[in-house]
């Protein structure tokens, strides 16, 4: 095993080296939030992240494994290599003994939300009650492409989380948005950041259902056409509001299949998956998968594996 000292400062000099050169980075991209760090060094499990003026270090342990150096000693090292206060380092601790209900649990109480910036928006994160922080920092290409691509559209978001796919697409002009989410807790907040921006509510509409059933309904309603859809499900869910156990690689034909028959003519279909091992299934006929994955992973993560991702559109 290294030494520990060796590994402290290598850990210090690789985040201070890092933290410099994206902080530019980011300015230049229009925004406060980036990885800093991202298991650089194969001993140190530990990814950090800017949420503007606040850092949230992450350590991924397996098991009952500690790790070659203790937490407080990494914060210690991270607030040393960028200058900021201890206190305004979030660490959390992520094991790997069931990650599969992780984006829907909370973490801690306490906690409070605060406003980053991106791209000219202002969007809400919260780094300590839930186990993630309301902003998936590699989507970020993925909303700039939505926003780019929104312009006069209807654009329906599944999965949506904390809206910030649908806030960049009203930022981009969108005609209206849906967003069909699961979580009341996450529909809140996505209306939060709507509010937060100043889009009119009238024409960005939030649906609290299961997505699965969700788009068997609205199949065969008519008026529920759309020229982008975004869906980027978790790989896993038990929640017990849902009709069943939701699994990525067994579900995503159906989610697939459901969108497109909500597309309307000339629409396109943006589907993402953080699933290492996912294998996108056969398309209905007449419809094809570009591979977009390597244009929708951003400068700041070194795993360019982060996620999967294809525009789905007619032949």
């Amino acid at each position: 095993m290294a030494d520990p000292v060796a590994l402290v400062e290598a850990f210090e000099n690789r985040v201070a080296k890092r933290f410099r050169h994206l902080r530019k980075w980011a300015k230049r991209e229009d925004t406060n939030c980036f990885r800093i760090y991202d298991r650089d060094i194969p001993e140190l499990a530990f990814a950090l992240d800017a949420y503007g003026e606040h850092l949230l270090l992450q350590q991924y342990l397996r098991d009952e494994d500690v790790g070659p150096i203790t937490p407080d000693v990494a914060v210690a090292a991270v607030a040393r290599a960028t200058g900021c206060p201890v206190e305004r380092v979030v660490l959390k601790v992520r094991r790997r003994l069931d990650r599969r209900n992780e984006q829907h649990e909370r973490a801690a109480a306490g906690g409070r939300m605060f406003e980053v910036r991106e791209g000219g928006l202002r969007l809400l994160v919260n780094l300590e009650n839930y186990l993630d922080t309301g902003l998936f920092l590699d989507h970020r290409p993925l909303r700039a492409i939505v926003r780019a691509r929104s312009a006069g559209r209807r654009v329906l978001n599944l999965f949506s989380y904390t809206g910030s796919v649908t806030t960049h697409a009203a930022a981009g002009g969108a005609a209206s948005t849906v967003s069909v989410d699961l979580s009341n807790t996450y529909l809140a907040w996505a209306r939060r950041n709507l509010d937060l921006n100043g889009f009119d509510p009238s024409r960005h509409e939030l649906v609290r259902a299961d997505v699965m059933a969700w788009l068997r309904n609205a199949k065969g309603d008519t008026t529920r056409r759309f020229d982008l859809i975004v869906a980027d499900p978790p790989s896993y869910s038990s929640s017990k509001r849902m009709e069943d156990v939701f699994d990525v690689q067994r579900d995503h034909p159906a989610i697939i299949a459901g969108a497109i028959a909500l597309l309307a003519p000339g629409g396109e279909l943006f589907f993402s998956t953080n699933l290492r091992a996912f294998k996108l299934g056969m398309l209905p006929l007449g419809w094809r998968a570009e591979d977009i994955s390597d244009q929708t992973v951003p400068e700041d993560f070194r795993n360019r594996r982060i996620h999967s991702c294809w525009r789905i559109a007619a032949v």
